[in-house]
């Protein structure tokens, strides 16, 4: 996807969804989406609605072919509509899904806004089958609020680097001898790769970019888990070396199309999310993976979201259909490779993880350092997020000064919480 087209988007979407989110009712107009079941049907929402989705119906229709007592029924919905949608059908208790799946830093949020029901009573019934250690750390933390568990995890999915190989071994061929890819090397590649107008770095979504720096170097998004931190040293040093980058033609310039650059072999670095690997299919250079670069090669971070199964408040809903979506879970947690190979992302199930199969595929080196995985689930994080969407890119292309952008974009995150809009 275009740069500019993600980033506008992005802001929309944040817009759209948190407001809805806060909002916790809506007009209850007509909806084409129903959630209604059959008494032995377990209704699935989910925002994936791409190749993804088409991964996750025929994963389901496998589970459905083993003649479980309650099957699932995938229902896709484009995520915004999805979201919006969402405390409408709460709040009435109609059409209200068995089951969501939905990325794991809205969960707080949800909880919050006493949307969510907790798995605990259902887990511990079932005899604890699903548990933290068949899981990715990361991915089953993001999915507890206050000792509660309110999400189970499908994936950690996270924003790394695709490298051209070539390149590399023209340009800095002794760069991933120690397996990390830091910003010194980045700047070393580029000053290298710059006489044949080949940028090293591209600037591609630098809201998640500029969270991973910030977490890289020490700090955070919130201080004490309310109150934010946008304007920050970390954030500062993060935009500014990456303007300096900019300024220097280290990295693509304001109008590249980043993807474009790397297919075609003009990109050394293409900072993007492990889901775009199906899109590089295509591409005419060679490509590899690995971790996002790094200011500290002793501190790797991969910014990360992660889709968690959620229940809803649905009075439609009794324990005997829960235990069928326990059910469906436990199935999944032995059986999602597909979710890797098909759909290029990286399983939360610690079956998976370490499953020779899963050892193929090019992102599984995320499974070497499992604690570069970090989820940002501030619950406030929609509010950072469309905050930074609007400035990072404007001061890193010398639109906006860093210092003023940063201010402002704390300043918004504090006045929208203070609103609660």
């Amino acid at each position: 996807m275009n740069r500019k087209i993600k980033t506008i988007l992005s802001v929309v979407l944040s817009t759209l969804t948190i407001t809805s989110l806060l909002a916790g009712c809506g007009k209850g107009g007509s909806s084409t989406t129903s959630a209604s079941a059959s008494k032995n049907e377990i209704t699935l929402w989910t925002p994936l609605t791409g190749p993804d989705g088409d991964t996750m119906t025929s994963m389901i229709a496998e589970y459905n072919k083993t003649n479980p007592k309650y099957k699932v029924k995938h229902v896709p919905i484009e995520a915004n509509d999805m979201y919006t949608k969402i405390p409408s059908v709460v709040s009435s208790g109609k059409n209200v899904p068995d089951l969501t799946i939905v990325h794991a830093e809205r969960i707080p949020l949800f909880v919050k806004n006493d949307m969510l029901v907790s798995y605990d009573d259902a887990i511990s019934k079932d005899g604890n089958n699903i548990k933290e250690e068949n899981y990715l750390k990361e991915g089953w933390r993001v999915g507890a609020v206050d000792n509660k568990r309110y999400g189970v995890p499908l994936d950690v999915h996270s924003y790394i680097t695709y490298y051209n190989p070539d390149l590399l071994a023209k340009y800095g061929p002794h760069v991933l001898d120690d397996g990390v890819i830091t910003m010194d090397e980045v700047k070393e590649v580029g000053e290298a790769a710059k006489k044949d107008k080949i940028a090293a770095i591209g600037v591609d979504w630098m809201r998640v970019m500029t969270l991973a720096w910030i977490k890289q170097l020490g700090g955070d998004i919130t201080s004490d888990g309310t109150k934010p931190t946008v304007n920050t040293p970390q954030a500062e040093k993060a935009l500014t070396t990456m303007k300096s980058f900019v300024t220097d033609k280290i990295a693509t310039q304001d109008g590249d199309d980043p993807q474009q650059l790397f297919m075609n072999g003009k990109l050394v670095f293409w900072p993007e999310g492990i889901w775009m690997r199906n899109g590089l299919k295509d591409a005419k250079a060679p490509w590899k993976m690995t971790n996002f670069i790094t200011f500290d090669k002793n501190k790797l971070v991969n910014w990360s979201s992660s889709h968690n199964f959620v229940m809803f408040k649905n009075p439609a809903r009794d324990a005997d259909k829960t235990q069928g979506i326990i059910d469906f879970l436990k199935w999944l947690q032995a059986n999602s490779l597909k979710w890797a190979t098909d759909a290029g992302q990286n399983p939360a199930s610690m079956a998976v993880q370490t499953s020779a199969e899963f050892a193929k595929e090019p992102q599984a080196f995320l499974a070497k350092e499992p604690e570069a995985l970090h989820v940002f689930n501030y619950q406030y994080y929609g509010y950072v997020a469309e905050s930074l969407d609007k400035i990072v890119l404007d001061t890193v292309f010398g639109k906006m000064d860093i210092k003023k952008g940063l201010e402002q974009a704390q300043k918004e995150t504090e006045d929208r919480i203070a609103s609660g809009k």
